[in-house]
């Protein structure tokens, strides 16, 4: 599933990662490098912030956001979505993409991953 996102959205790097009580873990990723933070607190970086809010988090430039934890220092840009089951209405993952780009998501960026989510959702349970 990451694959085809990254190469359907051209994204540079795509993550989904899954909640496991206090803990994000990465599920799966497409792109260069492995995840430098394979598992984190749900209390720390943007995927945290995802999760606790329930809302999408989009970061135009990573470097001025003090929620930011670096996996490439290459990375400009984020968006996190957060992956939420209608039957549960729980964050049970978040789909991460990063960009080499500063302010490299757009509203469409957004609808399109949104949409993955949605399904990834309705198929998680």
């Amino acid at each position: 599933m990451v694959e085809l996102i990254r190469t359907v959205g051209a994204y540079r790097c795509v993550g989904l990662y899954e909640v496991e009580s206090d803990m994000i873990a990465v599920v799966a990723r497409s792109g260069p490098a492995g995840p430098a933070h394979p598992r984190l607190p749900i209390t720390q970086g943007l995927c945290g912030a995802a999760v606790r809010s329930s809302s999408v988090v989009v970061v135009g430039d990573v470097a001025k956001d003090p929620r930011y934890l670096t996996t490439l220092e290459s990375t400009r840009s984020e968006i996190v979505v957060p992956i939420v089951p209608p039957a549960t209405g729980a964050v049970l993952g978040v789909i991460d993409v990063e960009s080499e780009r500063p302010n490299a998501f757009t509203g469409d960026d957004q609808r399109f991953l949104e949409s993955c989510t949605s399904v990834l959702g309705r198929h998680w349970e």
